[in-house]
């Protein structure tokens, strides 16, 4: 990948190139400042728009679609912002609704099809919040289908995914992978309402943090599970897995906005009761330590919407270490916006310096499984292929870790999509 020296304009911003990326600093200054205006213009919407460059307009738009808001924004800014950005957010916007109806359709037809071959299965995360009716039709972007099923009924499900023409086509460590056996290319960046809608099977839900997994899939499925799609065993249960994984997303650095949004939205329905639920019985060790970062960092962003109590607990539940690093957290550091590729993301999860080692020995000598899921990976998203990294040697990876600034795959794709660099270029 190319990196070029920018001119700057009058501004302080470099002046747009149609070919050329600017240096390394000069991006993620862009992404920090458009990721952490945006993210409070959800909460508190202000009249005016920001007096940001051309540069930092065409940032925000990669800012809106790697963080998920685009649907939101278009809906709650009370400014308009140049043509072109008031033109992004439309079309994100229909698209939207147009894969909103997609999914939708989706559902109905794994719902008739788990119902015929008599399989009870669970809609995860936002198919759930789907359900419950907390965004309008488009708001909320959905990239595929989570279902999660008894591990002894993987085979009945395999079936009633055939009867819908999709095949199996692949397996990670989290999920069995599916896809339509007849599928076009992948269109666009992001969830475009003409790719391929995957249906992801889990019979777990469990995170590495950041290598100790913790394994709520006792609380997920409902006691009386009934043929076809079923809701979570609880309301509490839908808040824990989605604290859950944001909370892997925030320790991979990997977050994007609308997980804080999704849960500030579900926490003004919940009670005490529920939030007790949700904490666990013994909101002690080992209890409910790692809420903290998720909720910690939405009542940042959306103040008002976690409970005080919620937090006092949660804090006292939360090792020192991951508290005062969660203390420091913006956004951009743990999410998507993030440029940099870190060495050892989300160490300060580890609960002693035996596990921080075995985490660490972990990013530099992976298992066979971990390099393997990442090749999965980039054959699953060829637009990564833009930059040169998934094919470098792991060891030249390492090297790069630690005495370069590699960029994150992802948000540079992001990025050169933003700013109209295809893999040709």
């Amino acid at each position: 990948m190319h990196i070029a020296r920018a001119s700057r304009c009058a501004a302080g911003a470099p002046e747009m190139n149609a070919e050329r990326l600017p240096p390394f600093d000069v991006i993620q200054r862009a992404l920090h400042g458009t990721t952490e205006h945006l993210a409070h213009e959800l909460h508190t919407p202000g009249t005016r728009a920001p007096a940001w460059s051309e540069f930092e307009w065409t940032i925000a738009r990669a800012v809106a679609t790697m963080q998920g808001i685009s649907s939101l924004l278009a809906a709650r800014l009370r400014w308009q912002g140049p043509p072109e950005w008031r033109a992004f957010l439309d079309e994100e916007r229909s698209r939207s609704v147009a894969r909103h109806s997609r999914i939708g359709q989706l559902l109905a037809r794994i719902d008739s099809a788990t119902r015929a071959h008599g399989v009870g299965c669970v809609a995860l995360k936002g198919a759930a919040l789907r359900s419950l009716a907390l965004y309008q039709p488009g708001e909320r972007p959905m990239g595929d289908v989570d279902l999660m099923v008894h591990a002894r009924h993987l085979g009945r499900v395999a079936d009633c995914l055939r009867a819908l023409d999709y095949a199996e086509a692949f397996e990670v460590e989290r999920h069995v992978v599916y896809q339509p056996s007849l599928r076009g290319p992948v269109i666009g960046h992001g969830e475009h309402p003409d790719n391929t809608l995957k249906i992801e099977v889990h019979t777990r839900i469990a995170e590495p943090l950041p290598v100790r997994i913790v394994d709520i899939s006792a609380s997920i499925l409902p006691v009386d599970l009934r043929p076809g799609i079923n809701g979570y065993r609880s309301t509490a249960a839908l808040m824990q897995h989605l604290i859950l994984h944001t909370a892997g997303n925030i320790r991979a650095h990997a977050l994007r906005q609308m997980q804080l949004h999704d849960i500030a939205t579900l926490a003004q329905s919940l009670s005490a009761r529920e939030w007790h639920a949700v904490l666990g019985d013994d909101q002690r060790e080992p209890g409910c330590w790692w809420t903290l970062p998720p909720l910690e960092l939405t009542a940042r962003y959306y103040p008002g919407c976690i409970p005080t109590e919620v937090l006092k607990a949660v804090r006292a539940s939360c090792p020192r270490v991951l508290r005062l690093a969660t203390a420091r957290s913006t956004l951009t550091q743990v999410s998507w916006s993030n440029l940099r590729i870190a060495a050892f993301p989300g160490i300060a999860w580890s609960r002693s310096p035996l596990e921080a080692l075995r985490f660490a020995r972990s990013r530099v000598i992976p298992g066979k499984r971990a390099i393997e899921e990442l090749k999965i990976a980039a054959v699953a998203q060829p637009t990564l292929a833009q930059v040169p990294w998934y094919g470098r040697s792991h060891a030249s990876r390492i090297l790069r870790w630690l005495f370069t600034h590699p960029p994150r795959v992802q948000t540079m794709v992001s990025v050169r999509a933003a700013m109209g660099i295809g893999q040709g270029n």
